[in-house]
């Protein structure tokens, strides 16, 4: 049940292919800036564990390495599709000694996405009524094509749709809307953080992950 209304006050992002994995093996990563949909370089993601002071919401975490790529504070920053639907099978958050980061996972492959700075006041897609985002910084995700609703009419996803992790950075995750095969995700952060978009589709479930930096 949506919460009642309250209103509170990811130079070269690396778009790299990664995000709380659940495989030990190393995949191949690459990284792009904000405003290039190419890969500008190549790294390894590996170093793959799972992390004891994790969110019960999160599963398995990459060791914090320089090979993820830098943070950058340049938005909105965007994300090529790599299928026309993808459907979201699960959402999960943690936290790292200097990164909050929040992780969809897709069948099939990535959706369009688009990630950028927001202002409230916020509304449910569709609907227009009010959605109260913790913070007083936010940061809107809208995927193009990423959805929990199938094209059968049932739901890939029957997770939370409202977490309140209540990090260094990231206090709040809250879904904006899921209509027409897009849906809307919204970051309350405790400050205007720099962000990092990590993305990982040879190994494992296709994944899309926001690190937001301490």
């Amino acid at each position: 049940m949506r919460r009642s209304i309250r209103l509170l006050p990811l130079s070269g992002i690396a778009i790299v292919l990664a995000g709380c994995f659940g495989s030990a093996t190393s995949p191949s990563a690459s990284t792009s800036t904000p405003s290039a949909s190419q890969p500008a370089s190549t790294a390894s993601a590996g170093q793959l564990s799972p992390s004891a002071g994790e969110s019960q919401t999160a599963s398995f975490e990459p060791i914090p390495s320089d090979d993820l790529g830098p943070f950058t504070c340049d938005l909105p920053i965007h994300v090529d599709a790599t299928t026309a639907r993808a459907n979201i099978t699960d959402v999960r958050v943690g936290t790292h000694a200097d990164y909050d980061r929040v992780v969809f996972e897709f069948t099939d492959g990535l959706p369009e996405a688009s990630l950028e700075r927001a202002e409230p006041p916020f509304t449910q897609d569709a609907s227009g009524a009010p959605i109260d985002v913790e913070g007083s910084s936010f940061l809107r995700l809208v995927m193009r094509g990423g959805t929990k609703q199938t094209e059968e009419g049932t739901s890939s996803y029957d997770g939370p749709l409202d977490f309140d992790p209540d990090f260094a950075t990231l206090i709040d995750l809250i879904e904006g809307g899921d209509f027409e095969a897009q849906s809307t995700w919204y970051l309350g952060l405790t400050t205007e953080a720099c962000v990092r978009v990590i993305t990982l589709t040879d190994d494992g479930p296709p994944r899309l992950a926001i690190d937001v930096e301490h």
